[in-house]
């Protein structure tokens, strides 16, 4: 990080992260119209330009109701590598920092205490005139569903982000995800933890991209515009290769260099890839092995199985579920979540990424399984791993599916639980000003909103009616 300049200023300039309770914020002046709204407003200064890595100094402010309740030091970077190269609304990660540029925990909103949140933006590009996710629901809805199955989902609230005097438009302000007894509860896994019973925990693993910032950190901001090279830069250091392809065959080749669309790798997520020691490497790449021999070599036919004592089947049937639901064509294949506690089987999630989901992502046809994704588009260089589409060969797995599908089918899947909250979200936004602020800022032409919602609950109710009738024959 950038913190030289901030360890110079901080203290004169910025001062300590601290809850403000001031009621004398009636000439603070917002770069937008905010009269009537209930949506936090987030104004961060910046004195240095904004890059894609390393985080910039910068102070934040937290208004609600048009009174500051937070100010913070933070530092501030550009997030995203698809998204940041083809949109014009860019989505911002920040970290809090004391007054000495260390990292800090603060309180936001009513969030659990953290460091690490990020501004999410949609994907639009204004000269070409189209947007990815126009309801501005994808993420939202799939991480309150997600966290509705009882699993931990990245808190997301919307706001509006003002930078340097200027609106940036309303963004979903979320967690990052990472290893938190509040957030992806793990053991704390040391570099020297190499013992028989430290060794098993906690680890979070990844199926993505390699994240530019991450594989060529430190380049001109301009580099990350069209560095699509660094999507698929896999190394030893920071990753392991599974030895099966994407239909479960041994894989013969050597893994890294130049990636193949057959090979499925799993990134260190925590601990981080320089701090992971060797032997934890050894462990986790032996576990997933040992899994994936034993889900290809169980006999279906039997009433036995040796694959359920690696993984959490629960997990992962509810992790179909919300990709399956959400028709989430990145699902599987990319922002791939899972992780492993001490002692504990593997456990799919938290879900993630969903802005071409539902009735934009095409690629897959509306009545057929995001699974199959590799059926569609066999040249992508990120296909579908062999895990799920053995899994659903399994009649236990399926059994245990239907079984869990109609008990939330029965609660907090019906039709009102799930149209009800599309609903719900979407008059908050209208009648907080929220959709005719961001469209003032990002004008997207020839789309009316409400026509928007209209598709997606039409989506959304077709889509568990087929999954009704799908599951049900199982």
């Amino acid at each position: 990080m950038n913190k030289i300049l901030f360890l110079l200023v901080g203290l004169l300039l910025f001062g300590c992260a601290k809850d403000v309770d001031d009621t004398k914020n009636s000439e603070e002046v917002f770069a937008v119209d905010i009269s009537g709204s209930q949506l936090p407003y987030f104004k961060i200064e910046v004195a240095e330009v904004i890059q894609n890595e390393p985080k910039v100094p910068a102070v934040l402010k937290l208004f609600e109701n048009k009174i500051k309740t937070l100010e913070s030091n933070i530092g501030i970077e550009y997030r995203g590598s698809t998204s940041f190269r083809l949109s014009d609304k860019k989505s911002y990660g920040i970290e809090a920092w004391d007054a000495s540029g260390a990292d800090t925990d603060i309180q936001l909103l009513d969030y659990p205490l953290g460091e690490d949140f990020m501004f999410t933006g949609q994907v639009l590009n204004v000269t070409d005139n189209w947007v990815w996710d126009a309801t501005f629901l994808h993420h939202y809805l799939g991480y309150k569903w997600y966290a509705a199955m009882g699993h931990y989902a990245s808190r997301s609230t919307f706001v509006d982000l003002e930078i340097n005097g200027k609106y940036k438009g309303v963004y979903l302000f979320m967690e990052k995800l990472k290893e938190d007894g509040d957030r992806i509860d793990v053991d704390d896994l040391l570099p020297n933890e190499n013992d028989e019973l430290n060794i098993t925990g906690g680890y979070i693993l990844k199926i993505d991209k390699t994240a530019g910032g991450d594989v060529a950190p430190g380049q001109p901001l301009e580099y990350y515009l069209n560095n699509w090279g660094d999507d698929a830069k896999y190394s030893q250091d920071n990753s392991f290769r599974s030895a099966f392809d994407t239909f479960g065959a041994p894989l013969n080749s050597e893994p890294y260099g130049a990636k193949t669309s057959q090979e499925t790798y799993f990134l260190y997520e925590y601990p981080k890839a320089d701090r992971i020691s060797d032997q934890q490497k050894s462990y986790i790449q032996n576990y997933i092995h040992e899994f994936e021999l034993a889900l290809l070599n169980d006999d279906f036919t039997s009433d036995s199985r040796t694959y359920t004592n690696y993984i959490d089947v629960e997990s992962f049937v509810d992790y179909f579920i919300i990709n399956e639901l959400t028709k989430n064509v990145d699902g599987y294949r990319l922002s791939t979540y899972m992780h492993k506690d001490k002692g504990g089987k593997l456990k799919m999630g938290p879900i993630w990424d969903l802005n071409i989901a539902y009735n934009i992502g095409g690629r897959v046809p509306d009545d057929n399984w995001i699974i199959n994704y590799n059926d569609f588009e066999p040249n992508d260089l990120w296909l579908v791993h062999f895990w799920w589409k053995r899994l659903m060969q399994d009649p236990q797995f399926k059994s245990q599916l239907k079984t869990r599908w109609f008990a939330l089918r029965a609660s907090v899947f019906s039709d009102d639980q799930i149209l009800g909250l599309v609903d719900q979200t979407a008059t908050y936004l209208i009648e907080n000003g929220a959709i005719e602020r961001n469209y003032n800022r990002w004008p997207i032409l020839s789309f009316d909103y409400n026509d928007r919602i209209n598709q997606l609950r039409n989506f959304l109710s077709n889509r568990l009616n087929w999954m009704d009738s799908e599951i049900g024959s199982y």
